[in-house]
């Protein structure tokens, strides 16, 4: 009866000894989990044309990211989220993803009304997001990296072009939220020291189709040029309306059209549009060539590659570099490397500049084609160092217009 005891108990023992062999087997052979990012774009509304390419691009980076190893073996993988074009929402998603989904880092947002929801949430959660869109700047967060364009990098020189060139009777149009009302702040500083002369300032609300007032009123006040900070789909009613008025040769300057939204919103068929960005799909160089062939191989040989979507991948490359570098995604690892990283991006070279969190770019104007593609006209020749806050005024004035141009919004 005792051996049969002993005998029980070294089967049971030895059945314990292999399973638990079995299960530190799987666990040393099974892949590491995924590393998840959360994605906040709009795949609906209004702003949806302008932000679903990102996602797109974003993609194509995981991709490329992956199948070079991905982070310290684990793949990468996007938790994406339709933020509906309402900041609100984008920021409760925001919240979900940090506190439910436990991703690593947020990439997304469009508008400034959208950035400004969600900045809070990642604070709070001494979290990641990484913003790939030109604003009116006057923020710096430690929880946002911005890919995009800061004042000095698109708006400045794009003002000072257009006064050069296009003439200094200079009409402004845009959407009535934080962006529009405060780059108008910075270009009506430029008008007055360059002693042009504003004929006229509109604001739509985001969404707006009818746009017969604001152009009869254009036609009345026969500007050298129109400065355009109309953002989302009100940009085509904008671009038919003008055509319809007889005002396709008015020179147009645009701020948040790109090449895809031109095509699609008939903005190619004014003759002398022009926009200001860092990045167009028409850059020579090999490093676009292979982002634009990668772009369309995933997606269609008529794809476009835009400023946006650009900024977009290279800011998940750039968190890549950090988290290789840090070994780990963790976010507060990853904010101990990120800004020290520098990358040969498509546009060219940029680097994280540490004091402000915001890239060194190269601004660029280019001349809109039939095509929806751009010719461009002047270059910078070098990457400029990002001042979200311009320094022709103290940062404590600039919060104070920052405060008045919120303030205006309905």
């Amino acid at each position: 009866m005792k051996f049969n005891r002993l005998f029980l108990v070294g089967r049971i023992v030895l059945v314990i000894l292999v399973i638990y062999a079995l299960i530190t087997w799987w666990q040393q052979s099974a892949p590491p989990p995924n590393i998840r990012i959360g994605v906040l774009h709009s795949l609906t509304g209004t702003m949806a044309a302008s932000e679903k390419p990102l996602v797109n691009t974003l993609r194509l980076a995981i991709e490329e990211a992956n199948a070079a190893g991905g982070i310290m073996g684990q793949k990468i993988e996007a938790v994406v989220v339709d933020c509906r074009s309402d900041s609100t929402y984008c920021a409760q998603q925001a919240e979900r993803l940090i506190t439910e989904e436990k991703v690593s880092a947020l990439f997304g947002c469009w508008t400034s009304a959208c950035r400004k929801a969600v900045k809070p949430v990642v604070e709070k959660h001494h979290h990641l997001l990484f913003y790939p869109v030109q604003y009116e700047g006057m923020e710096m967060s430690p929880n946002i990296i911005y890919t995009g364009a800061a004042p000095n990098q698109q708006i400045i020189p794009g003002v000072h072009w257009a006064l050069e060139n296009l003439g200094k009777r200079v009409y402004l149009v845009g959407s009535d939220y934080v962006f529009p009302r405060m780059a108008n702040i910075i270009i009506k500083d430029l008008l007055t020291a360059q002693g042009a002369v504003l004929t006229g300032e509109r604001y739509l609300p985001l969404g707006e189709s009818a746009m017969e007032t604001v152009v009869a009123d254009i036609a009345r006040q026969r500007p050298d040029v129109v400065l355009n900070t109309l953002n989302g789909d009100s940009n085509a009613h904008f671009f038919a309306a003008l055509g319809k008025a007889g005002l396709a040769h008015l020179p147009l300057v645009s701020f948040s059209v790109t090449e895809a939204t031109m095509k699609a919103w008939g903005g190619a068929q004014l003759s002398q549009h022009y926009a200001v960005w860092s990045y167009f799909q028409s850059l020579p160089g090999e490093k676009n060539r292979r982002f634009v062939a990668a772009f369309q191989a995933r997606l269609g040989a008529d794809r476009m590659t835009d400023d946006p979507m650009e900024a977009a991948y290279i800011g998940l490359h750039l968190w890549v570099q950090a988290a290789r570098e840090a070994g780990s995604a963790e976010p507060a690892k990853v904010q101990r490397t990120i800004l020290r990283q520098t990358l040969n991006a498509p546009e060219g070279m940029v680097a994280i500049d540490p004091d402000t969190r915001h890239l060194w770019k190269t601004p660029r104007i280019g001349k809109v084609r039939p095509d929806g593609q751009f010719d461009i006209v002047w270059d910078a020749g070098q990457a400029l160092e990002p001042a979200p806050f311009p320094s022709y005024r103290f940062r404590d004035e600039w919060l104070q217009l920052l405060q008045s141009a919120e303030g205006a919004q309905p």
